[in-house]
Parts: structure tokens; sequence; C-alpha cells
């Protein structure tokens, strides 16, 4: 596996020193690229190995049920590899990211994206491209200048940064281990991806912005026997496009953990309009302007909602066809763990 680290060069200094959040709001450089060449990515099986040990676990304990059983996740085999693997059968290498577009760790400007007068840390993957200039984000035969995706599908002659990703895991419940669910996706594309974080002063919480765009031409999952001998119907979602937009510059996601020791994420609800701000006709003539601008762009900018696209669905021999949500907007969310143990 080759890392291929992009570095802006910095003037360097004597002394490290504190920087205020003015100051770190004025700061402006290209960040680190990341991309990764041959990469191939295998966790392997909990099987115990040659001498009788099972010394590759991937396991999440510390869980029980409503009725005070142990809950135990194992996770049996993850694999990121390149396109073509039959569901993790034949794993090969893929490049993720690229020289010219690749994967993004910096802290930008929040003046830039609508976050006054904060330094934003941002993680981001390959940024969409004109149309003109990319490729379909869908098709595995995607060709130049067919689409906005920067991430190009595998061919012939060149690996594609388009990895084949699943998961197999088995799911116990005190000693009931039927549970066995294997989800995959083929030649996914997430560019345009991010995750943005800073500190809000009034609630001293961190906050952030998540943007997912998953695209794949099959995305499946089915549950097996837990010896892999037999499997029941799969659920196959073909042309499957995700774009999730949780948070935006006026709803941020806030991250807490409340008195019980639970986690807490919340998009706070948009403001109401303060009375006769908008005319009883709902029209700008009859309402105050900057109020009706403000209510005008959250309610129409497409870079707050979502979109769910799913080419077709079908459960073993049974097709339902196409099915898609458009549209979606997310004027108020709260995700609360709660502690279910006795």
């Amino acid at each position: 596996m080759l890392m291929a680290w992009l570095l802006v060069p910095a003037l360097a200094s004597g002394e490290l020193q504190d920087l205020t959040e003015a100051e770190l709001s004025e700061v402006d450089g290209a960040g680190i690229g990341v991309v990764l060449e041959n990469f191939k990515f295998s966790h392997g099986t909990d099987a115990p190995d040659e001498n009788g040990e099972q010394a590759r676990i991937f396991r999440i304990g510390g869980i029980q049920s409503t009725d005070g059983r142990d809950v135990d996740i194992t996770v049996n085999h993850l694999y990121i590899s390149g396109s073509g693997s039959n569901y993790g059968r034949n794993l090969s290498p893929v490049n993720l990211g690229r020289l010219v577009n690749p994967y993004k760790i910096d802290v930008i400007d929040g003046n830039t994206i609508g976050v006054t007068d904060k330094a934003v840390l941002e993680f981001a993957a390959p940024a969409l491209m004109a149309a003109e200039q990319g490729f379909d984000c869908m098709s595995p035969a995607a060709v130049a200048v067919s689409g906005p995706c920067s991430s190009r599908p595998k061919t012939d002659d060149y690996i594609g940064e388009r990895p084949d990703i699943g998961m197999q895991m088995n799911v116990a419940v005190g000693e009931d281990r039927s549970a066995n669910i294997n989800i995959h996706a083929v030649s996914a594309v997430i560019d345009g991806s991010y995750l943005r974080l800073w500190g809000d002063n009034e609630r001293r919480q961190m906050v952030g912005q998540f943007k997912l765009n998953f695209f794949s031409p099959e995305v499946s999952i089915n549950a097996c026997e837990l010896d892999g001998s037999e499997c029941g119907s799969r659920i196959l979602l073909r042309d499957f496009a995700l774009q999730l937009a949780i948070g935006n510059e006026l709803q941020p996601v806030f991250f807490d953990v409340d008195a019980t020791g639970n986690f807490v994420v919340e998009v706070a609800a948009i403001r109401r309009p303060s009375p006769g701000a908008i005319g009883a006709d709902g029209q700008r003539a009859s309402s105050d302007p900057e109020a009706w601008d403000f209510y005008q762009d959250y309610y129409t900018n497409p870079d707050y909602r979502s979109n769910l696209h799913i080419g077709n669905l079908s459960v073993g021999d049974r097709d339902f066809g196409a099915a898609r949500v458009e549209g979606m907007l997310m004027q108020h969310l709260e995700i609360r763990t709660r502690d279910l143990a006795p």
C-alpha cells in the first residue's frame, strides 16, 4: 500500500502558541490531502485459527437486551476491495482518492461556508466536479465527461477508485446466535461527502455539519446460517443513490452527553418568524423583506435537503420496482441513546 501525502508548505515559527477562535478563523490553506494507492483491507473471521485460538476478533459487547440478556455483536468479515470482489470472496486492490482530488483534512475559514467567525475542522472525500469534467457517479462503465464524480470506475487497464465494501456480522442475544447479517455495496462512491466540526460558544458544545453522498450500482442485504451454509432471500437495491444532509449553517448538529451518560445528537428547529414578519398572503411584498428572503432561501436551498433514489428494489425473486424520496428537509431531529439494562 502506497500512501501519498500532499502537504502545503507553511512558514516555521520558533515557538508554538495558542490561537484564539478569531485567529483560527483566518487560517486559509489547502490542508492535508490523503491518497491510498493499491489499497486492500480485509478483517478476518472469529473462527479459530490453526492453533485453535481466536486471534482475529472484532467484537462489540457490554450491551444488554430489555430482558437482561447479554448482546454480543461480532464482525466476522469487514473488507474494502477493488470492484468485482464477488461479495468479498475475491479481494483485489483499489485506489482511494486521486492526486488531483484527494481525501482532505483541513481547517477552513467558517465565514466562507456560513459559519461566522469560526475555524472549522473538515474531513472531506474527493469533491464533486462539473459534469463536463467528471464521471457518472453510478455506472461501473462510466467514461470521462459523463457526470460530476471524480472517482473513476475500474477498467481493464486501471484498478479505479470505486471500492467494493462489505460486512458480515453475527448478533447474539444470550445463547441465540441465529442472527447473521451480511451487507455489501459494489463499486461505491462517496464523492462530495464531508464532516465539519467546530465549537459553539453559547451552548459550549461541539457542533457540526454532515453530508453523505453514497452511490452504488448494487447494495445487497441478506441473512445466513452461522456457518454460511444456507442464506435467506437477498434484498437487492440497484442503482442506489443517497444524498443525506444533516445540519447546515442555519441548523448545525449539536453533540452532547446528558447527565445519565447517554449521547445526544440534535438538529435544532429553525427559528420562527416574529409576529407580522410574513404577510398573511405569504408574499414578499406584504412581508418584511429580510425575513421573507431568509425563509425563502431556507426552504428552497437544495444543499439543505436529502434525497434517496433506488433504481430497482427486489427481495429474492420478487420485484418491487423503483423508489425515491426527494427533497426531504430535516426541520428538527433529536437522537438520544438509552440505557436498556434492568
